[in-house]
């Protein structure tokens, strides 16, 4: 919220398992999807003794939502008025920092890890793409261990460098309109830095990851670019109408995401995107601000649709809003004001409540997932990779896996069993997807040697010891065609790594994503 300028800024009631819930439980092997009890409290200390037996489930506003998605928010659904998820925000530099000092504090992990996509810090390209893929994985990694995923993208102006400046700045109506302009250098520049973040949230989707997708939070305030705009509407169409019909980005469920309505915050309503653009609807509450008629006016333009707090400084007594506001279905500490803006006995109290919902209070509730075919555990993204016990790529390989993507700094360790720390060689292979009918320029930095091979082609031919240089090879390619990939890579002494990245017109440099590789 405001309060991220300064970025450089229990058991849920223990419930159990109720029968009602069975046809969830049968829709999916998704954690969420997976049925509890959700006897409503009318405190944080007691339990009615009726339960209602309606299984409501929802309807995501995109109609190709995937089953994840849809699981996800009939979860949230079900949830509201019964208890509240407990969620932690953490930043791209470290996605998993606060949420191991909130398990640290209390024992416990919330059960919603709130991550970023954002750039900040003025990095390179290079920086950055490594960033985001930590996220993604750290995402991957917190869905498979049961927990409930959310993305904010503190998005620079599109067209400057990647810093808080150029995203915490009062750009005026006519700039804004450029940039929401169709055929315009601005225009174009946004569809470029959304396509940018789409490889990220594409290797969600491709790994199963429901997403809360929080983008342009706050626009009732003027702190951002996108911030107290007549026409915000246009902003938010422009990216649904690009992740979900060109990008089909079915794992996101959209959180619109306003500040409390404050002295300096306008009321929810004239930024509202409209009910078909938005599944959950959240505030973002500073400074203890939990004011009744924050909670009353969201949940009137929410109709029935799920409502949460999307930011916090600091924590709200359960018991309170158990009470009166007991319609939030999750809340999210924002970062480092966890510890800042909260006592160690807070903290604990906070995720020991019987209303507030852990991670660790899920799990226990939940039924035990089905083991699944052991066809289905294996993914159809990455590469087929040989490693090889010498530097020349010859004999039989003495280890071979899957690699998700072509990412790695070994330094002076071995990559894996079997294998020297000196003088060992690498082959991966498979195929390669491109997102756009256009030049593609591949970028591969290696210690040492590297080769790469697109559509049969030697686009990159780097074969001699080196240190971490890297080299380009340019290609024409087709959208959604799949092309013959080989990377050959040797190491000769010392340290070892290599990176693989692309980039076109309309794609910002990245490491080449797992969801645009596949096995052969």
């Amino acid at each position: 919220m405001a309060n991220e300028r300064g970025i450089t800024l229990n058991t849920y009631r223990k419930y159990r398992l109720f029968t009602m819930f069975l046809p969830v439980v049968l829709l999916s092997l998704l954690p969420w999807g997976e049925a509890k009890d959700l006897t409503p409290v009318t405190s944080a200390t007691s339990k009615v003794s009726s339960v209602s037996t309606t299984v409501k489930f929802g309807h995501p506003v995109n109609p190709s939502a995937s089953p994840e998605a849809r699981e996800l928010l009939s979860y949230l659904v079900n949830l509201s008025g019964k208890g509240m998820i407990s969620g932690q925000h953490d930043y791209l530099e470290s996605p998993d920092e606060y949420n191991n000092k909130l398990k640290k504090a209390s024992g416990q992990h919330a059960f919603l890890h709130g991550y970023e996509l954002g750039a900040l810090n003025n990095q390179s390209a290079e920086k950055v793409a490594w960033q985001r893929q930590n996220v993604v994985e750290s995402a991957i990694k917190w869905h498979e261990g049961g927990g409930i995923v959310a993305m904010t993208f503190h998005q620079n102006l599109p067209g400057t460098s990647p810093e808080w400046s150029n995203v915490s700045m009062n750009l005026s109506q006519s700039r804004f309109d450029r940039y929401v302009t169709p055929g315009t250098s601005e225009y174009k520049s946004l569809l470029a830095e959304l396509d940018d973040a789409a490889v990220y949230l594409g290797e969600l989707r491709d790994a199963g990851v429901p997403v809360l997708w929080r983008p342009y939070h706050e626009m009732n305030g003027g702190w951002f670019w996108w911030g107290k705009k007549d026409n915000f509407s246009e902003l938010w169409n422009i990216m649904y109408d690009r992740f979900v019909n060109t990008h089909k980005l079915d794992n996101l469920l959209w959180v619109w995401n306003p500040n409390a309505p404050n002295d300096w915050a306008d009321p929810y309503n004239g930024y509202y995107p409209g009910a078909d653009k938005v599944d959950v609807l959240a505030a973002d509450i500073y400074n203890n601000d939990y004011k009744q008629s924050h909670y009353d006016s969201l949940l009137e333009l929410a109709s029935g649709k799920p409502i949460g707090i999307g930011e916090s400084g600091e924590l709200p007594d359960p018991a309170v809003l158990s009470e009166t506001q007991s319609k939030w279905v999750y809340m999210m500490t924002w970062g480092k004001m966890l510890t800042e803006n909260n006592s160690t006995q807070e903290i604990k109290s906070f995720m020991s409540n019987q209303y507030t919902v852990s991670k660790e209070d899920y799990s226990k509730a939940a039924p035990p997932k089905p083991v699944p075919e052991p066809a289905e555990t294996v993914s159809r993204n990455g590469l087929k990779a040989e490693y090889f016990n010498n530097a020349e790529l010859s004999g039989q390989p003495v280890l071979s896996r899957n690699d998700s993507r072509i990412d790695f700094n070994w330094h002076k360790d071995s990559p894996g069993t079997g294998l020297g720390k000196d003088s060992f060689s690498v082959r991966w292979s498979g195929k390669i997807k491109p997102v756009y009918s256009e030049k593609y320029t591949f970028s591969a930095s290696a210690d040492d040697g590297v080769r790469v091979y697109i559509d049969g082609k030697l686009v990159i031919d780097s074969w001699k010891n080196q240190s971490g240089v890297d080299h380009k090879g340019s290609i024409m390619l087709t959208a959604g065609t799949l092309y013959d990939i080989k990377v050959e890579y040797y190491e000769n002494r010392g340290d070892a790594s290599v990176r693989l990245m692309w980039e076109s017109e309309r794609q910002k440099l990245a490491i080449v994503p797992r969801n645009a590789l596949f096995f052969q």
